[in-house]
Formats: C-alpha cells, structure tokens, sequence
C-alpha cells in the first residue's frame, strides 16, 4: 500500500512506471485528493504501467497484480479479499485516509502487509504505517531528501524509526525485492499487500 498527499502524482508516476507487468502483489494507492476530484488519477497512472490501474468500488474483489486506487471522498478498508467503502468523517482533514487504509491492512493481514509512505504535506500515514511495522508488516519511507513534501514522511519516520528509508527512484525496486515472483495462474496463492 502507498500513502501520498502534496507532490503525490509525481511520486506514484515514478513508482508504478517501476514495476513490472509481473509484479506479484495488489497495491494500494491512497492519494489525497478533494471530494470533488474528478476520477483521472487510475488513468493517469495507467498510461505509466503494464500493471491493471482501477479505481476501487466498494466490496470489489482484490488480485494480485492489479493497482487500486482509493476513490475520492471515500476511506478504503481493506477486508479479507475484498476492499469496503465508507463515508465516516475526515481522519486529519482527508478522505480518504491514508491512516485508515493502512490500519485496516495492518489489522486483516498483519505480517503480509507492505505500507510505503511518499511525499506529502501532513502526518497522515504515521500512525498506519506504525500499526504495519507493529504487526511484523514491511514499513518502507520515501527518503525526504527526494520528497516534494517532506511533513509526511518526516512523521513517517518519527513514528517507524527503523522504517527502511529508500530514495523515491529506487521504491519500486524494493517492492520487486519484497514481492514474491507471480506464479503462474493455476498456481496462484495468497501474496502479501502492497
């Protein structure tokens, strides 16, 4: 999962474009963005990767190899195999929230969880991220020397001190180092969230 706010376009851009059509798990993108945002972010992004870019719908099944893209003015839960949505109130001023979808993953799939903080404006994802890492999850940092914003990550880090630091170019090839090599179809089994 990959939580962003201010400088995120730009950030997701390089990391999606990293990946290769292969790569093994689903990733989460949680972007802030204002209510009325129009829906272009999956599209965008998809002209960036062989990967399959969707906005998420709520109790939308989750597959490996697929991006998925927090709708605007929803929080995204993630469930066992399925995403739900919800329209509870702002969580620090954003829905969706970045600390919501992590906690959540956290919460259903503990160890198997991968939480990636990038660039942003505010501490949201601090808390998610922590909840990852105290789940024996993968908590990775956007290095803030390559960060547009740096509050995000640098709250990131307050809250995950042994969090892996990775400069923005090099991200997608630690979730490749992570992610197990996809099987073929007829031998697909349950791969962590990214």
């Amino acid at each position: 999962m990959i939580g962003t706010s201010w400088g995120g376009l730009n950030a997701l851009t390089h990391v999606v474009a990293g990946l290769p059509a292969t790569f093994a798990l689903p990733l989460v993108v949680v972007q802030h963005r204002s209510p009325d945002a129009p829906g272009f972010l999956a599209e965008l992004l998809q002209t960036h990767t062989g990967l399959r870019v969707v906005e998420v719908d709520d109790k939308r099944p989750i597959v490996a190899g697929h991006v998925y893209v927090a709708p605007a003015n929803y929080h995204l839960l993630i469930e066992r195999g399925f995403f739900s949505l919800t329209t509870d109130a702002p969580v620090r001023y954003s829905r969706p929230s970045i600390d919501v979808t992590f906690v959540s993953a956290a919460d259903e799939y503990g160890p198997r969880t991968v939480g990636v903080v990038l660039t942003g404006a505010n501490a949201d994802g601090a808390l998610g991220l922590k909840r990852i890492a105290d789940r024996g999850g993968y908590a990775i940092v956007q290095d803030p020397e390559t960060a547009e914003g740096t509050a995000m990550p640098d709250a990131a880090l307050r809250a995950v001190p042994k969090a892996s630091v990775v400069p923005l170019d090099r991200i997608a090839n630690q979730l490749i180092a992570i992610a197990p090599p996809r099987p073929p179809a007829e031998h697909r089994v349950r791969a962590p969230l990214a």
